[in-house]
């Protein structure tokens, strides 16, 4: 990969794409530390520490990881790319289950264009609403300055209103990448924010180790912090490899003769990634269970029976959290696989070709083999997924070292944005260094 970026960075087009990306990503981080009006900033940092947003599995960590710090700081970024990101799953699952929008997806650019116009609309209403539960959060707990009268309501129009234009140039941010830099934006954003947080696990490192070299203190840390390390890049590595695993499933095409010519009879493969859903199966697998933990934070938090019992069995390191974490990710495996992935239609685009599968007759007993592949490749992905989500999980169970599992959904982001962005490089450089007819 580091070869690839020097490659780049040889070749001036590619050379300016860099050097915008990475003018984006210090804006991002810029408006990272900026935080919003009319806040007292020693009551938020006391409230965040409290509620484990800086550290931990909490949910409020998770936001704060996805935004790269900047939710713990409330700033005008602390919505991050979540809205937008949300707004997409949204907008993907509406196209599949309404048909004018189904049509809308089918009309070629013109189509995806609209699209893209009404999920830009939806993100900013996801963060209206997020920025509004936000500052209820943040003014319950008595961070807010000014609280009475029309002062209340000023400040709680700019904080929100800040909150929701952040995530609306969070969103501008991710299209000019797109436009004019290397890689997608969004995931380049999201690369940055959780690559932002390794100096804080960094150091978090160091303190453990300090604690197990000291003379009264627990010496088990100076195996479980090498330990630690090599789990992660084991992990990484399980992850790069299963990104770029695949099932072929072979294709024949028949011999045609159209005019003169003849056209077809060479053989090639129809690939299907193991890890079909990437990191969205995690994604919504911890949103839905990432709500009883937040109607804790922002205030709910019984101190005895049944409700008490059911918050603590859902806190992630509780057994009945991670039993269903794991079954909503193989469960969201299949379903993103289902709407993605139309076995029919891929049989019947083969028919149309002339392309069959070797012992396979075409039409329904194709649809039915792919099928029965799908099935299997997703159930390989989804327990992928499942051990990479849990194994954080567990190890901060086991050891106690709560603050340092940097959880699945963000090594594969990491991973991810790295391979997708390293590829992008590679195929743009092949096409400026085409040779042409005449060599």
């Amino acid at each position: 990969m580091f070869k690839t970026i020097r490659n780049a960075w040889g070749i001036p087009d590619l050379r300016r794409k860099i050097l915008f990306t990475i003018f984006i990503i210090i804006c991002f981080r810029i408006g990272s530390v900026i935080p919003v009006p009319f806040l007292d900033m020693n009551a938020l940092s006391n409230l965040m520490t409290q509620n484990g947003a800086n550290e931990g599995n909490s949910a409020l960590a998770y936001l704060n990881t996805l935004s790269g710090g900047a939710f713990s700081n409330a700033t005008i970024f602390a919505m991050g790319v979540t809205p937008y990101i949300n707004s997409s799953i949204i907008m993907q699952l509406l196209t599949v289950a309404i048909p004018p929008l189904e049509r809308l997806s089918k009309e070629g650019e013109a189509g995806r264009k609209k699209i893209a116009t009404i999920t830009r609309y939806v993100t900013v209403g996801l963060g209206l609403i997020q920025g509004f539960a936000y500052w209820w959060y943040l003014q319950a707990s008595g961070v807010t300055t000014y609280n009475e009268g029309f002062s209340k309501i000023f400040s709680a129009i700019i904080i929100i209103l800040t909150f929701t234009a952040g995530t609306a140039i969070m969103m501008w941010f991710g299209e000019q990448i797109n436009d004019k830099g290397i890689g997608n934006g969004i995931s380049i954003l999201l690369f940055a924010g959780i690559v932002a947080r390794l100096p804080f696990t960094i150091s978090l490192l160091g303190e453990y180790w300090n604690l197990g070299m000291q003379e009264n203190g627990q010496p088990m840390y100076l195996i479980l912090v090498p330990l630690w390390v090599l789990i992660f890049l084991i992990v990484v590595w399980v992850i790069t490899f299963m990104q770029d695993s695949e099932r072929r499933i072979p294709i024949q095409y028949a011999k045609r003769v159209v005019g003169r010519k003849m056209y077809g009879g060479q053989s090639s493969h129809l690939p299907i990634k193991v890890a079909l859903g990437g990191v969205l199966p995690i994604i919504f697998a911890s949103s839905i269970l990432s709500i009883p933990s937040t109607i804790q934070a922002f205030g709910v938090n019984p101190k005895s029976g049944f409700w008490a019992a059911f918050f603590e069995a859902f806190k992630t390191t509780g057994w009945l959290y991670m039993l269903l974490y794991f079954i909503l990710i193989i469960m969201f495996g299949y379903f993103y696989t289902t709407i993605q992935y139309n076995p029919v239609e891929m049989a019947n685009n083969l028919k149309q070709n002339n392309g069959t599968v070797p012992g396979i007759r075409p039409g329904a007993p194709t649809a039915d083999f792919i099928r029965k592949i799908l099935s299997r490749i997703t159930l390989i992905g989804c327990l992928f997924l499942g051990f990479i989500a849990e194994f954080p999980l567990i190890y901060s169970a086991l050891t106690g070292m709560g603050s340092l599992s940097m959880g699945g959904t963000s090594i594969i982001i990491i991973v991810g944005v790295a391979l997708e962005t390293s590829k992008q490089m590679e195929s743009q450089m092949m096409m400026r260094h085409y040779k042409g007819f005449l060599d």
